[in-house]
């Protein structure tokens, strides 16, 4: 089985680096053994230290590479939408198996991807495009294929999980909590990916097209990134037995007229330290599963790095070669259920809400009028000493809220009115609460 590798960057080396490793061991479990055919670099003379590779594989043309006759399977580790993009669909439109860790063009437009596939009668297999070497995608698409998946909710991005966590655990704001990502390697120079959300929201609209069978692309997700999270915010979280995550949500439900949907977004969340995605630390993974009949499903891993995505690169590689070997073709995408996506207007979800307020009589009366009038229900009210409102409001008190489940735009129009209170100094932080009541 002879295989193009189009990037040979931190993922493509270790594919490279396992390839050579194992080559006995792959060549038994596929049948066949796995040859490099040729590899597509922006640089061929760039030092790519001892790996193990004859450097004549290397080519600057990675469509001509494509298009040999010789070669069986594609693997795409270079990410990006062009020219990646146009290389797989060449690929798979020539009946050529395709094997990529690319989450961004998945989640822009996997549907070009998966009709090419199909025309070409090709395999498309993107396990490392979803945390790292986590065994995930395959488990929805196929593991589960029986059931009715009815929530996704995850940890997906490594660095914002790391700067959370630090952030938790010794009280650091965010930018130092960044900072001492970034020079630990877990942060790229520009994280906004990261830190803003993108990367999550790629990865949301992956795994939501896989367990709800429908088309969800990263325009369909509300996103929402953690550089607004302070630590009075992981402060107050903690008083209320909580910790802070980025979580990506993907949930089925009815919308106004009762018609089944999709609800798909990527927010930091207060969850109860007794949820099982609240131990999750450091830079790991963790996507917790809500099934009809298998119940409650937790995966947890590394979720990026080199060696971890190319070993689900290499375990895609060894299912699609099978299936060539075997003259077969792995089942088609599921697009059957064609859900609409809700707005994130009508998602159900609970807010935590700390406003600085005037100590006066009558202020909590008015402050519930307000969530009554948007017929959003209280469930705890803490006053404590103000956090400093603005000057000349009289800000000297503060209230800590938490609601009971509501539409977002009810919580977000409670929120936009307290904001014009006269009482009302300032709105001090807004987090969505999830996992529990």
């Amino acid at each position: 089985m002879r295989l193009a590798l189009l990037g040979c960057g931190t993922v493509g080396s270790e594919v490279v680096r396992l390839l050579h490793e194992q080559s006995a061991d792959l060549a038994a479990r596929i049948g066949a053994p796995l040859e490099i055919a040729g590899i597509a670099v922006r640089r061929v003379g760039r030092d790519r230290g001892d790996l193990p590779v004859d450097p004549a594989l290397f080519t600057t043309d990675p469509l001509g590479l494509i298009k040999r006759d010789d070669i069986d399977v594609v693997v795409e580790v270079v990410g990006g939408i062009e020219p990646a993009r146009g290389w797989l669909v060449e690929a798979l439109r020539a009946g050529k198996s395709v094997v990529t860790a690319n989450k961004a063009l998945l989640a822009e437009d996997g549907a070009a991807l998966h009709d090419a596939a199909a025309e070409g009668g090709a395999d498309l297999y993107y396990e490392a495009s979803v945390a790292g070497a986590i065994p995930l995608l395959r488990p929805l698409r196929d593991s589960l294929h029986g059931d009715r998946i009815n929530r996704v909710t995850g940890i997906v991005n490594g660095t914002t999980n790391f700067i959370l966590s630090a952030m938790d655990a010794t009280g650091a704001g965010f930018a130092e909590a960044l900072e001492e990502a970034t020079e630990l390697g877990y942060a790229e120079a520009d994280p906004t990916a990261d830190v803003e959300g993108f990367d999550a929201a790629a990865k949301a609209a992956i795994l939501a097209s896989l367990a709800f069978h429908t088309r969800v692309t990263a325009a369909d997700v509300h996103r929402e990134g953690i550089t607004e999270v302070t630590a009075a915010d992981v402060a107050s979280a903690r008083a209320m037995g909580c910790t802070i995550k980025l979580l990506c949500i993907a949930a089925r439900g009815a919308d106004a007229a009762g018609r089944e949907t999709v609800s798909v977004r990527v927010h930091p969340a207060m969850i109860p330290l007794t949820h099982p995605l609240a131990s999750v630390g450091d830079a790991f993974n963790a996507v917790f599963v809500e099934a009809e009949a298998a119940g409650q499903l937790m995966f947890y891993g590394r979720g990026a790095g080199g060696a971890p995505t190319a070993s689900a690169v290499l375990g895609d590689v060894v299912a699609v070669a099978r299936n060539r070997l075997a003259g077969a073709r792995a089942a088609s995408e599921s697009a059957y259920a064609d859900l609409a996506v809700r707005p994130m207007g009508e998602a159900l979800t609970r807010y935590h809400i700390s406003l600085d307020v005037a100590d006066r009589p009558g202020v909590l009366e008015a402050v519930a009028g307000v969530f009554a009038r948007h017929e959003v229900s209280i469930a705890t009210v803490r006053q404590g000493p103000a956090g400093g409102g603005p000057a000349g409001r009289g800000s000297d008190a503060e209230l800590v809220i938490v609601t009971h489940v509501a539409p977002d735009a009810a919580l977000a129009a409670t929120v936009r009115e307290l904001r014009g209170l006269d009482i009302v100094g300032s709105v001090t932080s807004v987090l969505r609460v999830e996992g529990g009541q």
